[in-house]
């Protein structure tokens, strides 16, 4: 899959429209100047605060991982 490109002057010309689209579909533009890649304009994503909770609604498990176990262990016998 190749990138989308814009030229230097392009991207003047149409940074606010471009800035619209990439939040809105996520796919980054490279800017050009005489054919060269001289930058890549890419969606905003704010890191968390903190990492604590940041899977939170995300993993989803169906036992009590904290309940007792019926099972006598090799150290009880």
């Amino acid at each position: 899959m190749r990138m989308k490109t814009i030229i230097a002057s392009e991207f003047k010309a149409k940074c606010l429209k471009l800035m619209d689209d990439i939040a809105a579909g996520g796919e980054p533009i490279v800017v050009t100047k005489n054919g060269v890649p001289v930058g890549r304009f890419v969606p905003y994503h704010a890191k968390p605060p903190t990492l604590f909770g940041i899977h939170e609604g995300r993993v989803k498990f169906s036992d009590d991982l904290t309940a007792p176990l019926d099972e006598a262990w090799d150290v009880e016998e």
